[in-house]
């Protein structure tokens, strides 16, 4: 098996290559819908030539989902294959900054690496079973709208465990560092915000009829912070405030923006925790305050189903002849979590090496790009 898919994979690696050029040269910010759904498009067509049933799956205030199933007469739990369409760059980028491959072996271009070839990866590492005859069990691939944005303005962490549901195991292949670490654990947390509200009165009239919300503000900054414990991954970083209008004005409106960072859901409970104690309490009498966690994500910890995963997925590369990968966790978020967290055990990091995610100067080892997307099959194969 594993020889049919490094041969499939060889002998598609122009195809893979035009692939990647065309859904990166597809700009598609959040924001940017039709792009998105440009990218699902691109995507619906090579997953059906593969075999794949694709439907498409409203998501509110983003671009459609999509969910490609692949020998589900094959009955049994699915493995998913999962990634994100859209990028962080704003419209006009890719006419400054196009797909191309240089002389150093490195792709450039907007989502380059984050993570348009993460999709191709999926596609491809799909094809490749389909292709080599293999039909043990269904392989669904899920392609996510609004992951740059954490979903902030959609539905998309309610409906991505849903789509997964009863899943055996699932690839997240967003992309990996240039080491070839696989990502087994990720911080979970994200923005979120206290809104604190007072009462206005001018300061030099009438300043006892005032309620300031910044001062209430501060208390709760205050006691936030003091709430940090960094050495055992618990970060609650206060990091900006708007409020007031002015000198003369006892301020009626404070809001703390605060990035919140926890390495598992028994920390991030005790974030949460005294977020709403904060919140509810105040020192500033008659001031009033509302909270915020709408974009934050769940962390992806790692459990003992993540863990078996990456002890085949790592057995995997090794008996493909490349080096074992160290399993690694880092701080930033993913869907994985989504996924970890509805009891699915999920790699993450599973797509192109790369380096510059968000930035103009991304780029992705072009290698890679092959040689996951057959650790990939070879592992789906093997569970």
């Amino acid at each position: 098996m594993q020889n049919l898919i490094h041969q499939y994979i060889s002998d598609h690696r122009q195809a893979m290559l035009d692939l990647w050029k065309e859904i990166v040269n597809t700009e598609s910010g959040t924001r940017q819908l039709d792009g998105v759904n440009a990218v699902g498009a691109i995507l619906t067509r090579e997953l059906e030539q593969a075999g794949a049933v694709v439907h498409r799956v409203p998501v509110k205030n983003a671009g459609e989902m999509i969910v490609g199933d692949w020998n589900r007469e094959a009955g049994g739990a699915p493995v998913v294959f999962m990634g994100h369409m859209d990028t962080v760059f704003s419209a006009g980028e890719v006419e400054r900054n196009p797909f191309r491959v240089d002389g150093d072996g490195f792709a450039h271009g907007p989502g380059v690496t984050d993570m348009k070839a993460g999709l191709v990866i999926g596609v491809y590492a799909l094809k490749a079973l389909a292709a080599s005859g293999w039909k043990k069990r269904p392989i669904r691939f899920i392609g996510v709208p609004d992951e740059e944005n954490l979903h902030m303005l959609s539905n998309a962490k309610e409906l991505i465990p849903r789509e997964a549901q009863g899943a055996l195991a699932a690839f997240n292949f967003e992309p990996g560092p240039l080491d070839d670490s696989l990502v087994i654990g990720r911080y979970g947390g994200g923005p979120v915000s206290i809104t604190v509200h007072g009462v206005a009165a001018h300061s030099g009239s009438a300043p006892e009829k005032g309620r300031s919300a910044i001062l209430e503000a501060a208390h709760k900054i205050l006691a936030l912070e003091a709430a940090n414990d960094i050495p055992r991954g618990k970060l609650i970083n206060c990091g900006a405030i708007e409020g007031g209008i002015g000198e003369n004005t006892v301020p009626a409106c404070c809001r703390i923006r605060i990035g919140i960072r926890y390495k598992n859901e028994a920390t991030g409970r005790e974030i949460y925790d005294l977020l709403d104690q904060v919140v509810a309490a105040h020192t500033v009498p008659d001031t009033r305050a509302e909270l915020d966690v709408s974009r934050v994500m769940h962390c992806m910890e790692t459990t003992d189903g993540v863990r078996k995963l990456y002890e085949h997925v790592a057995a995997t590369a090794e008996k493909l002849g490349y080096h074992r990968p160290e399993g690694i966790q880092v701080g930033g978020l993913s869907d994985a979590g989504l996924l970890v967290a509805a009891g699915i055990p999920t790699l993450c990091g599973m797509g192109v090496r790369g380096e510059g995610s968000h930035t103009p100067g991304e780029r992705a080892e072009v290698e890679s790009l092959f040689q996951r997307c057959e650790l990939a099959a070879c592992a789906a194969a093997e569970l």
